[in-house]
């Protein structure tokens, strides 16, 4: 029983060291993951039935209770049986890949065993056929799991199909007796290395998963940190400067021989192994990006004649390039390459379109911004350019007016009118400009509209100190003054007062134009600064695009706040508190 426990021990450590060696095939190990289909479970069916068959050609043949042959069989003697590890790939076959698989490799393996003559051998038909649908039924509940058993669920397994095994020699053998004294003698050897061998076999998959899984999760980490780190430099666009960081980034962490970024031209950026004549700034000169620019797909050369350097002596031998795309077109190319064919492999071809998808949305991303900051702007210098005209022409109206009564206070007016211009225009360049201007904006305008109301409206100004160098958004107080003029006092003419207030709030600035006019109804408070307000004296929105404005550069904390009773009203927003140096 020793002898034989050995010779067995030694067929499934063959057994083991093929599955070891397949199981080192990426290929392989990636069909693992897809057991469900059918191109999958074909090819489970044609490798177990080559492990099958090796089993029974390398098995031991027993006659009379004793070990007769150990070497390869093909045919045994009448009266001989054949101990194997037939029910160990078949079981194995089951609990991969599931019942049509195990019933599949079950029957081929039967039908080879029955070819092989001995005694009773129709019995290995049926035995086959049973293990194999037991455990594909096992099995399955795993596939359907995306997982497989743990090594104790093999070893109990495999004594299970060794324990069916034994039982079907018993009952369908035509001699009861030699059946018990052949499953006497085969049984514990059988048993116990059947069952070790599936747990074996199950304990190698774990262990190829686990190591994928590292692999993986390294592999991640390191893509995490080359887009982290490439990020601020793909944003920037496809221009020389930021793609030369990024591909010393990437380089780095690829550790291939040279990469190269290109546009649709020209070569941006070329570090490593080939620098002397690829060049930034000199136009595209290997076939392959040209191919990959037209095509727009991934491209690998495994040699200097595919890569299509016409520099003698180009060091680079090998090569994978990845388009770099927006949602419109190919805007340029990521080339890695190699200084050695081998180096090329799959591992590195996945890695690298993952990338080359990554660097796509990183560009996408950047143009995004552009194009964004680009709509921001104009719709700011569209809010900024709605000056009402008819401020103009009753400003020009009350100097003319002046000329014949006052020419020296008309020539200080239409200074305040030159001035006011100014800031409008500058204004319109800028999106912030220091608050020093703006209050010389505001009293410009405060001085025309007095020339036309002497002595109607009383502004006063409470800048707490060291705030006049801070940044506002161009005619911010000018608008709000602007609205209480012509708003909060109705028909009343005198005692209509006016406070700008502009002090420093924990890390922001306060800004806060008060009157002690009539009031609004709350009605119309709920929509100042969110929609157009009908007015008998405007356009009814002037606070609704100052509000957009202040939220558009600052966010929705900026907006602007209104508090508003019969003793008059407050509008005050929170702007950050910074200086132009800033």
């Amino acid at each position: 029983m020793v002898s034989l426990f050995i010779l067995l021990f030694e067929r499934v450590g063959l057994i083991i060291l093929i599955a070891y060696l397949l199981l080192n095939i990426p290929a392989f190990k990636q069909r693992l993951t897809q057991r469900g289909k059918w191109s999958t479970q074909f090819l489970f069916i044609f490798i177990f039935s080559l492990f099958a068959s090796i089993s029974n050609f390398n098995g031991i043949e027993i006659l009379h209770g004793e070990i007769e042959s150990n070497v390869s069989l093909f045919m045994l003697s009448p009266e001989a049986s054949l101990v194997n590890t037939r029910t160990l790939t078949i079981g194995i076959s089951g609990l991969i890949g599931g019942p049509f698989v195990g019933v599949s490799v079950g029957a081929i393996s039967g039908i080879i065993r029955f070819s092989q003559g001995g005694i009773d051998p129709q019995v290995y038909i049926f035995s086959s056929l049973l293990i194999g649908a037991v455990s594909g039924l096992y099995g399955r509940k795993f596939i359907k799991k995306e997982n497989f058993p743990t090594p104790v669920n093999g070893i109990v397994m495999g004594a299970i199909v060794e324990m069916i095994q034994m039982a079907c020699i018993l009952l369908l053998s035509r001699s009861f007796t030699d059946a018990y004294q052949l499953v006497r003698f085969i049984i514990l050897p059988m048993t116990l290395t059947n069952s070790l061998g599936v747990a074996v076999f199950l304990s190698i998959i774990h262990a190829a998963q686990k190591q994928e899984m590292q692999a993986r999760a390294i592999q991640t980490h390191d893509v995490l940190q080359l887009a982290n780190a490439t990020l601020p430099y793909f944003r920037e666009g496809l221009a020389e400067s930021p793609c030369k960081k990024a591909a010393d980034i990437i380089k780095k962490f690829m550790k291939v021989a040279a990469v190269s970024i290109t546009d649709k031209e020209q070569i941006l950026a070329h570090v490593g192994a080939g620098s002397d004549h690829h060049l930034p700034s000199h136009s595209i000169i290997t076939d392959l990006s040209h191919d990959v620019l037209h095509t727009g797909e991934v491209k690998e050369a495994h040699s200097r004649e595919e890569i299509g350097c016409g520099v003698a002596g180009c060091p680079l031998e090998s090569a994978i390039v990845i388009p770099l795309k927006t949602s419109k077109e190919t805007v340029g190319t990521l080339k890695l390459y190699f200084t050695s064919a081998e180096e090329l492999t799959f591992v590195e071809r996945q890695l690298a379109e993952g990338l080359g998808n990554i660097f796509s949305s990183q560009i996408e991303l950047g143009q995004a911004e552009v194009n964004a900051r680009l709509l921001q702007d104009a719709e700011i210098k569209s809010l900024q350019a709605q000056v009402n005209p008819h401020f103009f022409f009753n400003a020009i109206n009350t100097v003319s007016a002046l000329i014949r009564v006052d020419s020296e206070q008309a020539r200080k007016l239409l200074l305040r009118l030159s001035q006011f211009f100014r800031s409008n225009l500058q204004g319109a360049r800028r999106n912030l400009i220091p608050l020093e201007k703006e209050l010389e904006h505001v009293r410009a305008y405060q001085e025309l509209e007095q020339a036309r109301f002497p002595d109607r409206y009383t502004v006063h100004f409470e800048i707490e100190e060291g705030m006049e160098n801070i940044i506002v958004p161009p005619f911010i107080i000018q608008i709000l003054v602007e609205n209480a003029f012509k708003h909060a006092f109705s028909t009343r003419k005198k005692d209509n007062h006016v406070w700008v207030k502009v002090a420093k709030q924990n890390a922001q600035a306060m800004i806060q134009v008060e009157d002690n006019g009539i009031g609004l109804p709350e009605a119309t408070t709920k929509q100042l600064g969110k929609e157009a307000v009908s007015s008998e004296k405007g356009t009814g929105s002037a606070l609704e695009n100052l509000n957009r404005r202040l939220v558009t550069l600052f966010g929705q904390t900026a907006a602007l706040s209104f508090k508003t009773s019969q003793e008059g009203t407050r509008i005050s927003c929170l702007i950050p508190n910074k200086k132009e140096s800033d």
